[in-house]
């Protein structure tokens, strides 16, 4: 298995750990950093979580047993080992990613991004698990960790979102999925917490959005695009926003979906859907990076340039 040893044995050495997940944090992310920090906690480690942006995380990833001490960090601080969990690139660790270059020989990179082509001492990387949670559970194994209720609900988290509440993935997937739920866990709550809960605001602005969608040809291609500019953005939670993308991943006649997300006036955050081709290629072309099926940009521009941008590249390739 992929350096699993490697990164056990490095885990196991250190006092201190930073365990840090990508901005922008998804379930997978917060899920990540939350087991890793419980599980280094469990064998007697000093250990904190990070992420490296000042603005506060979606809340219904507060529900994730250890996301209330997640702190919003723009340094590092002195600890022996430095963890990125979930992070495809070492830019996507955000106000902490140069603190961590610099310190490249302390760090293991732990994740599952197809695109990532690592950036510390050890690299775990394991691009056939589903989620970066699976990896961690296929390390916790090795460090003999007990999966508590807390890690397994940290760890599910993480399993249950990154794989489209198991609509893809394989037979190992629910397997470790049956495992993680003989701890006890209300995996129906859960599911409610990141998935289901919402608001009028929230239905208002997916309304908006949907009503706007827009299918564009790229050379073989049939492109389903949904704009939602920094206005629209700002009528909704970030869970609602972030979840746009699962209305345009599999329209009939197209073969990609995606949405724009203008988080900050002039800046894009792009994601990527399709059930037929390589998204992940598009978007490191563009630089950002994935999975084959999902992955996403930033770029900076107006709508228009950023559409002939994914456009060009989709011509391209």
């Amino acid at each position: 298995m992929p350096y699993y040893e490697q990164a056990a044995d490095a885990l196991a050495a250190a006092t201190s750990v930073a365990v840090i997940g990508h901005v922008r944090p998804d379930a997978d992310a917060i899920g990540s950093v939350c087991a890793t920090v419980g599980a280094l906690r469990q064998l007697g480690k000093e250990a904190v979580g990070l992420i490296g942006q000042a603005d506060p995380f979606a809340a219904n990833l507060l529900t994730i047993p250890g996301a209330e001490e997640v702190q919003l960090a723009d340094h590092l601080p002195d600890v022996d080992l430095i963890v990125t969990v979930d992070c495809g690139s070492i830019d996507r660790a955000g106000t902490l990613a140069g603190a961590i270059a610099a310190r490249a020989e302390d760090t293991v990179v732990i994740d599952h991004h197809s695109s990532n082509s690592g950036f510390g001492r050890v690299n775990l990387l394991d691009f056939d698990a589903e989620s970066t949670t699976i990896v961690l559970g296929r390390l916790f194994e090795i460090m003999g960790i007990t999966l508590d209720p807390p890690i397994a609900h940290a760890l599910y988290a993480g399993l249950l979102t990154d794989t489209g509440s198991f609509r893809w993935g394989s037979p190992a997937m629910h397997t470790f999925a049956a495992e993680l739920m003989s701890t006890g866990l209300d995996v129906r709550g859960i599911a409610v917490d990141l998935l289901d809960s919402g608001s009028v605001a929230d239905l208002r602005m997916i309304g908006r959005a949907l009503a706007s969608v827009e299918v564009h040809e790229a050379g073989e291609h049939r492109v389903a695009l949904i704009i939602a500019d920094h206005a629209l953005v700002q009528t909704g939670s970030l869970p609602a926003v972030e979840g746009l993308v699962d209305f345009v991943r599999s329209l009939d006649g197209t073969t990609l979906g995606a949405v724009f997300k203008e988080t900050v006036p002039g800046v894009w955050h792009v994601s990527l859907r399709s059930n037929d081709i390589d998204v992940s290629r598009i978007a490191v072309a563009l630089g950002g990076g994935g999975h084959v099926p999902a992955a996403g940009f930033t770029f900076r521009g107006t709508a228009a340039e950023t559409t002939e941008a994914l456009l060009g590249e989709l011509r391209r390739q």
